[in-house]
């Protein structure tokens, strides 16, 4: 059946839509990376979010029973250019298509999404709805952006264990990649889960060597209840941040965020380690980033900076056993230029006696 875009702009943009669904909105963003659409649905960081694909073909190879980085799907919508019917990959179980349907994630084909874009890139990211009557169209019934308290929609409600390592993290669950999880087991570690407005005694009884604040969709700024929390639990156990655990970090400590145009979201953007001049190849997905010129007084210094738009990708304290990154060292999907990463976290694990460390 027909289906349509409305962007907040008043624009229409006519489609293909493969399920039948009722009038969805959300945050109309777009991603830049030629594969990884099963991470991108099932990513808790696109909460809230109708992502379209600036690659034209999507759904080539199905989708399969592995690449999943949570349980249920967590984008609003999909907007592709071209969608395959089939999965040509040895591994498919079941086509995007199908996937959709099963899960009611409205799934858009034959949309010009080179304007869509385009309209993202010149006037930011914006509302949208998918509907199949583009006269009857409400917006203000919706929150506006950045408003949206979507985090507790993600995050876990229960401390779950995973792994047997001598080293124990705590991480702090914001709506968190199972990726990331898969990381720091796979290096050994003992992993414990708490959900984000998880209370310091909490996490002092769990005993852990040091802390993981972790990716998440939405504004840093909803979440300024549990700012002192972060901060005290920064200044007892080494610890690191992800993405929106990077933001709040950051806002625990007295600096600021801002939210960008249009945000990085893709598996090619570039960083460079201000420090050694190297440059990574990184996954991202997020709209908010930290100001550089709040960073006076928090005691952070940037430590990774995003060459396209010189953005600040990563910060190191210069008393504190913390840093952070904004992309993904993980990457999935994407480069693991990264990956080192966390075995940079893990070496910090052996200072739990909070030692204090001059970057």
């Amino acid at each position: 059946m027909k289906g349509y875009v409305v962007l907040e702009t008043g624009e229409v943009f006519e489609g293909i839509l493969h399920n039948k669904t009722q009038e969805v909105h959300g945050e109309i963003v777009f991603f830049t990376g030629m594969s990884g659409y099963q991470e991108v649905l099932s990513d808790p960081s696109f909460k809230g979010q109708m992502v379209v694909f600036t690659y034209p073909l999507i759904g080539n190879y199905g989708v399969n029973d592995v690449d999943f980085e949570s349980i249920t799907p967590q984008v609003n919508a999909l907007i592709v250019s071209e969608v395959s019917n089939e999965g040509f990959h040895y591994e498919s179980r079941i086509s995007l298509i199908d996937y959709c349907d099963k899960h009611s994630i409205p799934l858009l084909s034959g949309v010009d999404t080179r304007a869509i874009v385009k309209r993202i890139r010149e006037q930011g990211d914006m509302r949208a709805i998918i509907t199949t009557d583009p006269n009857n169209v409400v917006f203000n019934q919706f929150p506006s952006l950045g408003q949206q308290d979507v985090v507790p929609m993600v995050s876990t409600s229960m401390i779950e264990t995973h792994g047997e390592g001598e080293k124990h993290v705590v991480m702090v669950d914001f709506g968190y990649k199972k990726s990331i999880l898969d990381s720091l087991v796979k290096l050994g570690n003992k992993v414990t889960i708490v959900p984000y407005n998880t209370p310091f005694s909490t996490i002092e009884q769990l005993n852990p060597d040091g802390v993981l604040f972790t990716n998440g969709p939405g504004n840093p700024k909803q979440l300024e209840a549990v700012l002192p929390t972060i901060k005290k639990i920064a200044e007892t156990y080494p610890s690191m941040g992800i993405c929106l655990g990077h933001q709040l970090l950051a806002l625990a400590f007295g600096a600021d965020t801002e939210k960008l145009t249009f945000g990085h979201r893709g598996a090619n953007q570039p960083v460079m380690d201000v420090t050694t001049n190297k440059v990574y190849m990184t996954s991202q997905n997020h709209s908010y980033v930290v100001k550089e010129s709040s960073l006076e007084d928090t005691g952070f210094e940037a430590k990774y900076i995003n060459i396209n738009d010189r953005s600040i990708e990563g910060l190191m304290h210069k008393e504190h056993q913390v840093f952070t990154v904004q992309f993904h060292p993980e990457a999935h999907p994407g480069p693991a230029d990264s990956e080192q990463l966390f075995n940079t976290f893990i070496e910090m694990l052996g200072n739990k006696g909070r030692e204090k460390a001059y970057a």
